[in-house]
């Protein structure tokens, strides 16, 4: 009975209490952070975006390398083949560029062009040969031109097998050999250029002739033709204008010549009257020691000039003012057995003056 009659003991419930709590507590955290093990890290991450450009890279290699074979061993179509669109390439072949022909699939461009990719493009240096060439056709038949219209000689038209004939001499051609396709096409292309802009006829042969123009050909005439060619064509303008000038310079010339020649007269006669006066002051002075005259002909050679001297006329003038004054006397002379003109002042304004100061 006392067994039975025991009180079973109640069993504690704070563990379940607990755990339910955590349990509920861990549920909500959960749902509102989510675990660190969702994300990579950043170690992962790095490797993540290595391996992606390796394998991008390796992508792209690949495609450029399958483009660039199936581009490079796609022959070219024949020249001979008809497309539908040749413009397109088709998916056996390429269609054979402009200026070059195709056989078994090879490109072989013409003669004047060379290889470049899938095109053929002029070849720079037969050009440039080709324009130097062409460049001395033309200096070497303008020049001529120019010969025959400034004084009548020289070559007009040429013809042009005798221009081929010359380019085989000329030092640029050298380089090339007879047989070689490049020669004759040098050749052939300097002769279009040269035809592009010279005339041409054909003779009563057969033969076609080249010729430079006339508006070209002046530009090659020396500069005295040039003159000479002005100069015929306004002779009735220059002659008269020239006539002109040379009257106008004339007079301008004769007009200063006279001016020139009464200024020069008037000082001389000023010149030998100061002489003549002095020379009378100085023979009162000395108490007639010192003649009173002087001989006219050592007067004129003591003033003029050498080149004066070769002009008489200046003296001529000179003689007459001083015949007309009244204050000069003038009388022949004997010195040493010969006949002398000599001139003799009788002013005594001036003299008087300056004697009485020296008194």
């Amino acid at each position: 009975m006392s067994s039975s009659t025991k009180k079973k003991r109640p069993k504690p419930k704070s563990n379940s209490s607990s755990s339910s709590s955590s349990s509920s507590s861990s549920s909500w955290s959960w749902m509102t952070e989510p675990p660190q093990s969702l994300f990579p890290s950043k170690q992962d991450l790095l490797r993540l975006i290595t391996v992606v450009a390796i394998a991008s890279s390796v992508a792209l290699t690949c495609n450029y390398l399958a483009n660039f074979l199936n581009s490079t061993s796609k022959p070219f179509c024949d020249s001979n083949l008809l497309l539908d669109s040749p413009q397109s390439p088709t998916d056996s072949c390429e269609p054979c560029p402009s200026n070059g022909e195709c056989h078994q699939g090879k490109l072989e461009c013409f003669h004047g062009y060379r290889k470049h990719g899938k095109l053929c493009v002029e070849d720079g240096d037969i050009n440039e040969t080709a324009g130097r060439l062409s460049r001395w056709v033309e200096n070497r038949l303008c020049r001529a031109y120019a010969q025959f219209l400034c004084d009548g000689t020289g070559s007009i038209w040429v013809e042009e097998n005798d221009i081929w004939n010359d380019l085989e001499g000329h030092e640029l051609m050298k380089i090339f050999e007879l047989d070689n396709p490049v020669y004759l096409y040098t050749k052939k292309r300097t002769m279009e250029t040269v035809g592009r802009y010279l005339e041409s006829r054909t003779n009563s042969y057969g033969m076609k002739e080249l010729k430079c123009p006339e508006l070209l050909a002046e530009h090659y005439k020396p500069l005295s033709c040039r003159i000479h060619q002005w100069v015929s064509t306004h002779a009735l303008i220059i002659v008269p204008v020239c006539s002109l000038l040379v009257g106008c310079l004339l007079l301008l010339w004769k007009v200063h010549r006279r001016r020139y020649f009464a200024i020069r007269v008037e000082e001389l006669y000023h010149q030998v009257c100061e002489i003549l006066e002095e020379n009378a002051l100085m023979s009162k002075s000395v108490n007639g020691e010192c003649e009173p005259w002087v001989v006219a002909s050592r007067l004129r050679d003591h003033l003029l000039l050498p080149k004066e001297r070769k002009d008489p006329v200046i003296w001529k003038k000179v003689e007459e003012l001083v015949q007309e004054d009244s204050r000069v006397d003038q009388y022949p002379k004997l010195l040493k057995g010969e006949s002398k003109v000599v001139w003799e002042w009788q002013g005594a304004s001036l003299g008087d003056k300056r004697l009485s100061r020296i008194m």
